[in-house]
């Protein structure tokens, strides 16, 4: 069941759409981001989280774009002791190292970007994590060992439909009728140990209310945790567990 009123900590998911102002604007912000960021081809170094990140192109920048440390600030919020931590799309690999600084005993990086997953390696060996954080080049989870759980999997997705202009584009639109995600749930769903936890990271301007109906088709219950606004959207943060 998609839960759609205000949690304990009076947190509501809104259903409004974007206005007309807010999409030409995060358009513009996208063609941006996607000429001087994504697409640039220069290796850079980012400090985000307390970690020294390398930045391969076509990767996710972990400074420019402030959803990482959001995630980052509350995984490293929650004791991960001894936890198996799967985290999808890594990107420069900041989500799966803060679980690994937050104990987390195994983490699997994983993305199907090769310039994302060899960025990742190189930063968890860079920030002495490297003895825990595997690292898999993969399309969602679908490369990992079939016997492969874990206790808990984190995702911040490609948070808009539509098709991407090219592999660096992907970590901002994930295909028509969100193509290159809709696996992800089914797939989180038969990966996660008993009372395990998936986390995911969303846009207010996603279409939320579609990737509802994927969350409940896979066997999920979701609730919002967590928001931060930026003026001209929020990034959302939502628990799945398994109904």
């Amino acid at each position: 069941m998609v839960e759609t009123t205000q949690d304990a900590d009076g947190l509501s998911r809104s259903s409004a759409q974007p206005t007309l102002l807010r999409r030409l604007l995060r358009k513009t912000i996208h063609r941006l981001s996607y000429y001087f960021i994504l697409k640039s081809e220069r290796t850079t170094v980012a400090h985000a989280a307390g970690f020294r990140l390398t930045v391969r192109p076509t990767v996710f920048h972990p400074a420019y774009f402030l959803t990482s440390e959001f995630f980052a600030s509350f995984i490293g919020r929650q004791d991960r002791t001894g936890k198996r931590v799967a985290d999808v799309g890594t990107g420069s690999g900041i989500l799966a190292l803060a679980a690994a600084r937050a104990g987390a005993a195994q983490v699997v990086a994983i993305d199907i970007n090769p310039n994302a997953a060899a960025a990742a390696g190189e930063n968890a060996a860079a920030n002495g994590l490297g003895d825990r954080v595997t690292v898999v080049c993969s399309n969602l989870l679908a490369a990992l060992a079939p016997h492969s759980r874990f206790d808990v999997i984190l995702s911040s997705p490609p948070s808009f439909p539509g098709e991407p202009l090219d592999l660096a584009d992907r970590a901002w639109h994930a295909g028509e009728d969100y193509r290159d995600i809709a696996l992800l749930f089914g797939q989180a769903r038969e990966r996660l140990a008993p009372g395990g936890r998936f986390y995911l990271l969303l846009s207010s301007d996603s279409d939320i209310e579609y990737l509802g109906m994927l969350v409940e088709r896979a066997g999920f219950r979701w609730h919002l945790i967590a928001e931060r606004s930026i003026m001209i959207e929020s990034f959302v943060l939502y628990e799945l567990r398994a109904q």
